[in-house]
C-alpha cells in the first residue's frame, strides 16, 4: 500500500489521502463533521460543502463516491 497525504481547504486545511493497494485507489478526504454531497465527472469529484463548492482530481474510472459525516471516499478500480 503507497499513501499520499495533501491539504484540500484552505482556512480549515483538512486533509486528503490517496490508498493505493493491487486493485483499487482509494481517495479519503476530510471535509470535518458537516453535511455535503459529492460526485464524480471527468475525472473530478465535485463536493458541495455548506455552499461552497470544492473540486479536486481523480483517477478516472472511479466507480463508487461517497460522503459520510464530512468524511468523502472515492474508490477507483484496476
Amino acid at each position: 500500500m503507497r499513501e499520499f497525504t495533501k491539504a484540500i481547504r484552505g482556512d480549515t486545511d483538512g486533509m486528503a489521502r490517496t490508498y493505493e493497494y493491487e486493485d483499487e485507489t482509494v481517495l479519503v478526504a476530510d471535509f470535518g463533521a458537516t453535511d455535503g454531497h459529492v460526485d464524480v465527472v471527468d475525472g473530478t469529484a465535485i463536493v458541495i460543502v455548506d455552499d461552497e463548492q470544492h473540486e479536486f482530481e481523480v483517477p478516472e474510472g472511479s466507480s463508487r463516491a461517497i460522503m459520510n459525516n464530512g468524511i468523502v471516499t472515492i474508490e477507483v478500480e484496476r
